[in-house]
């Protein structure tokens, strides 16, 4: 996939499934492909393989690479699959050049968690990264501490095709859109619908989510609704999602990813539990409170639950 094709993409919502582990706790690549296969068939725009809420830290690259192969089987053609790469940068140029043989369309790099990294050679690795990649690549941005310059070198990058910016510095985004080339990289909010409309009003353009696991029409409308420059409809979705979204901020965001899976597991595809040190399992307290919002949302018409839920939660 071009350059170009590749930013369109992302000025869409850029969704990111959860993995499927069997009973033994290994990759399930079946219904792991099912997932991928739902959140495709709701329209989403761009699908990230092996993303965060998919536990990317928590896979070995064998696993990686597996996860890669059912999102593509799984999706389908129906939209680009973003294959996720990381770890040093020797694995990552390994990872993304068997990502591109798989069939990926582009390539999105987590921040390196080196606790001796220094910032701007953050921008060093992905700069080299994108030079040796034969794909599109997206760069993940989650810590703070780059200065301007950082940024724009990045975003003028010519491989570099959005940088998602996953931190609450809005000064250095707004600051480093209007200093970057416009027909650089594209600035995503990496902080899912909670945050897009204040990122959208600093410049960047589509998000990340991994409520699409659960209700992509809510995703699909708050990104409806500021493509118009609707922000009142917007805030008004994002404050539906309010209650979700906080429970997967629990243990400093410990939680996140359990409150999906499980969320998807009762919607009637059982992923299994969330692997250390993510937390494996909502109590029974946060688990009953999680199913009144789902059945809330399903009474309003924004998520359909499988029809044997209540075996689940009485076996739960």
């Amino acid at each position: 996939m071009s350059i170009a094709t590749t930013r369109k993409a992302l000025t869409g919502v850029s969704g990111v499934p959860v993995t499927a582990y069997d009973g033994k706790g290994e990759v399930e690549p079946r219904i792991t492909a099912q997932v991928y296969g739902r959140v495709a068939a709701a329209g989403i725009h761009n699908i990230v393989a092996a993303g965060n809420t998919g536990e990317f830290y928590a896979l070995t690259p064998q696993e990686i690479r597996i996860i890669h192969e059912a999102a593509v089987s799984g999706v389908d053609g129906r939209a680009p699959v973003t294959a996720a790469i990381g770890r040093s940068l020797r694995e990552a140029i390994g990872m993304a050049r068997d990502a591109a043989a798989i069939g990926a369309s582009a390539v999105m790099s987590h921040q390196p968690v080196d606790p001796f990294a220094a910032p701007s050679a953050h921008i060093d690795y992905f700069c080299d990264l994108a030079d040796a990649c034969t794909l599109p690549l997206i760069a993940y941005v989650r810590a703070d501490g780059f200065a301007v310059a950082d940024i724009v070198r990045l975003a003028n990058h010519g491989n570099i095709a959005g940088i998602k910016y996953a931190t609450t510095d809005l000064m250095l985004l707004s600051r480093a859109i209007p200093a970057a080339d416009p027909n650089g990289a594209l600035f995503v909010c990496g902080l899912a619908e909670s945050w897009a409309p204040t990122f959208t009003a600093a410049g960047a353009r589509g998000f990340t989510s991994g409520l699409v696991n659960v209700a992509p029409k809510l995703s699909l409308a708050v990104h409806d609704a500021l493509e118009k420059g609707d922000f009142a409809a917007a805030r008004a979705i994002v404050n539906k999602l309010e209650p979700f979204e906080r429970m997967r901020t629990k243990f400093r965001n410990g939680a996140n990813v359990t409150v999906v899976k499980e969320a998807v597991t009762y919607s009637g595809l059982d992923v299994g539990p969330v692997r250390v040190p993510g937390l494996p399992r909502l109590d029974q307290h946060d688990r009953e409170e999680l199913h009144r919002l789902l059945e809330a949302w399903e009474a309003d018409g924004d998520i359909r639950l499988h029809p044997g839920r209540q075996d689940a939660k009485a076996a739960g």
